[in-house]
């Protein structure tokens, strides 16, 4: 099975005059976003730019292939993916320019995106996806009682002040939250920038809520919005969608289809079925009903405590939690018992309820 590095053999050496932008470029760029660029790419505002093979060289100057090897996080892949795409006649010389990454505890934000500019006339951007930070995956989480999270007020921001003075028609798109960053940003960013937008790329990223689906700003975004998902789709399912979905093949089995580098190619696009698997649907319209289901301040009472458990170790990042299974464990069981005592029962009585939920949906079935 194919995937995208087979992608960069079979079409690497095929410029974007000569083979025009498609949806897995698309995909490319979104997983270069997952790389810490921090002080290679010039920074937002800077009027810089740097090559991807330049930016290449600089980052493992920075960091050995040794010591990325032992990061363990569902985007430490990231790195050595780059290393490949930048040494193709594709994407060795695009640009990169206009770099943010914001980490705020305090506002429970994650965010960073940054410009590529093709060499066919137009600018990528690309919006990173919920990294490995334990804030951002709490930000993911508070969308479904918050709209907008203040990673999509700043996508907006971004989105309006790198954008004021460019020229040329404008792609966007990202991975998971990245791709839903990238709607948001477009839907609501002034009149000038929206009409410069030409394609918005969601890439398996959960969607919104009722409002912003019936907004008549979102509904005139709609025909450019491309959303791809894999088979056993679940992130990509999540709250409310009204485009249409290209459902592509995986290697990966249940949640780690989510995994961009599972998705299978064929050529210059994807491997495609006519539809998400059964198990996806079930467990996501089960996921649905039950969100819908609780009240905005249930949903923030859950949230909150569930990821109060999750930090109790003193963890940071996901990967810290795997490095100590143990301590994260006993961290969160002492958590869970100094907590009062309404609270342990509302969270027991969420789960039972999200358990109940998927129980029905599949007996319907």
């Amino acid at each position: 099975m194919a995937n995208m590095e087979d992608y960069l053999l079979w079409r690497g050496d095929l410029s974007f005059e000569q083979a025009p932008f498609n949806d897995v470029d698309n995909l490319v760029l979104s997983q270069l976003a997952y790389v810490d660029w921090k002080g290679i790419i010039p920074s937002m505002g800077s009027k810089q730019r740097i090559t991807l093979s330049v930016a290449a060289e600089v980052f493992f100057d920075l960091y050995s292939e040794e010591q990325l090897a032992k990061v363990k996080s569902f985007i430490s892949s990231a790195p050595f993916f780059m290393k490949k795409v930048a040494k193709t006649a594709r994407f060795k010389d695009i640009w990169l320019s206009e770099y943010v990454d914001h980490i705020d505890e305090s506002a429970e934000k994650q965010f960073s995106a940054f410009h590529v500019e093709l060499g066919d006339g137009t600018i990528y951007i690309a919006f990173r996806g919920t990294d490995d930070t334990i804030i951002g995956w709490k930000e993911d989480f508070n969308m479904s009682f918050i709209m907008p999270v203040p990673s999509q007020i700043e996508a907006v921001e971004y989105l309006n002040e790198t954008i004021r003075i460019r020229t040329g028609k404008i792609r966007m798109g990202g991975h998971s939250k990245g791709g839903n960053l990238a709607i948001y940003a477009a839907v609501k960013a002034g009149p000038r920038v929206r009409r410069k937008i030409v394609e918005i790329y969601n890439n398996d990223g959960p969607g919104f809520d009722q409002n912003m689906i019936h907004s008549e700003e979102y509904q005139q975004m709609l025909p450019l919005i491309k959303s791809i998902v894999p088979e056993a789709s679940v992130v990509g399912m999540l709250l409310e969608h009204d485009e249409d979905y290209k459902v592509v093949k995986s290697s990966g089995k249940g949640i780690m289809q989510h995994d961009a580098m599972s998705w299978q190619v064929l050529g210059a696009d994807f491997e495609t079925v006519k539809c998400v698997s059964r198990r996806s649907h079930q467990l996501n319209e089960a996921l649905s009903s039950w969100i819908n289901g609780l009240k905005a301040e249930d949903r923030a009472a859950f949230v909150e405590s569930l990821f109060s458990l999750i930090t109790a170790s003193g963890a940071q990042k996901l990967s810290d939690l795997n490095a100590d299974f143990f301590k994260a464990a006993n961290g969160a069981l002492k958590a869970y018992t100094q907590m009062n005592k309404e609270t342990r029962a509302m969270l027991r009585r969420m789960l039972a309820s999200l358990t109940d939920e998927i129980g029905r949906v599949r007996r319907r079935k």
